[in-house]
């Protein structure tokens, strides 16, 4: 219903039909070179956090609190990139128009799953944490309706957080230009078009930020502080080497990821070049999402012989 009062409420207000996102229109030399790599790029995301999600349902022993969260991260990066992508190589090789309902549709639905993500990667942390300072308690601690509460609760907020974003941009009017410099509709190159006064979403928007991503990010430095402190009790040796690289690279993609939206939402003023602002954009939407499975998964031996095992069995299976 929502939805359908979101459509009906844009289209009364609009007297433009449709948008154009220019994308990197200002380098057309290097867009077939884009769209190779990013073609490339998108394949690898879908079929790294696949085989995540494939090795988690598939094998028993990877049913732990940790990889439930981990297929759950996957599913979501699946999602998220394909709502903004697709829409990108198509603006390499033609002319990328989406009509307004369209855009407001791929920015809720992209934003609800970012922001999830900012929930979920905080969820993640603090069961690092338990784990490694708690592991007596753990099982207590983390037991499987905490966690499925957890995750809906990132999920679900996500989308409320969000919603409450689109329905004040739904209410505006675009009757002007047309053309969103950037490669999907994102929150500030879609209210610089606006024929209305934007500062009611931009303030609910600039709050909203502030609260989903400091909150978030504060519990994870807070618990990846204590987490280290817990390890440097450990005496030292290949798991405390161990423990000290997983933290150090998974601070890295979350940093990278949790900065370039801090950056881009709360601190707009800063980046003062629209192309700077791109690149901040492809951080988020492409490098984190395909350093994500090779970070918390794809190197971990209980990750690969899951794998192996499905793919003997399979194997096996076809022989037979």
């Amino acid at each position: 219903m929502w939805m359908i009062h979101m459509k009906t409420v844009s289209i009364e207000n609009q007297t433009t039909s449709g948008f154009v996102l220019l994308g990197f229109c200002d380098i057309p030399e290097l867009h077939l070179l884009f769209f190779i790599v990013f073609t490339v790029v998108y394949a690898s995301i879908i079929i790294g956090n696949m085989l995540i999600i494939v090795a988690v349902v598939s094998s028993q022993r990877l049913h732990t609190p940790m990889y439930f969260f981990l297929a759950n991260l996957s599913f979501l990066e699946i999602l998220y990139t394909s709502t903004v992508v697709p829409k990108m190589l198509e603006g390499f090789l033609k002319e990328a128009a989406i009509s307004v309902a369209g855009c407001l549709l791929q920015f809720f639905i992209f934003g609800s799953l970012a922001t999830a993500e900012c929930f979920l990667l905080a969820v993640m942390a603090h069961d690092r944490y338990l784990v490694i300072c708690y592991p007596l308690h753990y099982p207590l601690l983390m037991g499987p309706r905490w966690c499925l509460g957890m995750v809906v609760t990132a999920w679900l907020s996500g989308f409320m957080v969000d919603g409450l974003v689109v329905a004040q941009m739904s209410q505006l009017r675009f009757c002007g230009p047309n053309h969103i410099d950037h490669f999907y509709c994102d929150f500030m190159p879609l209210v610089e078009l606006a024929c209305s006064d934007p500062r009611v979403a931009q303030v609910t928007t600039f709050i909203l930020s502030v609260v989903c991503l400091t909150v978030p990010f504060g519990l994870i430095l807070t618990s990846y502080a204590w987490t280290l402190v817990a390890v440097l009790r450990v005496p030292a040796g290949a798991s405390r080497q161990k423990a000290f690289s997983t933290c150090s690279s998974h601070l890295a993609v979350v940093s990278t990821f949790y900065g370039t939206l801090m950056t881009l939402y709360i601190a707009p003023s800063a980046v003062h070049s629209q192309l700077l602002s791109k690149v901040f954009a492809l951080l988020y939407t492409v490098v984190t999402p395909i350093f994500n499975p090779v970070i918390y998964t794809l190197r971990n031996k209980e990750v690969h012989q899951a794998l192996w095992r499905l793919l003997y069995i399979r194997q096996t299976e076809t022989l037979d």
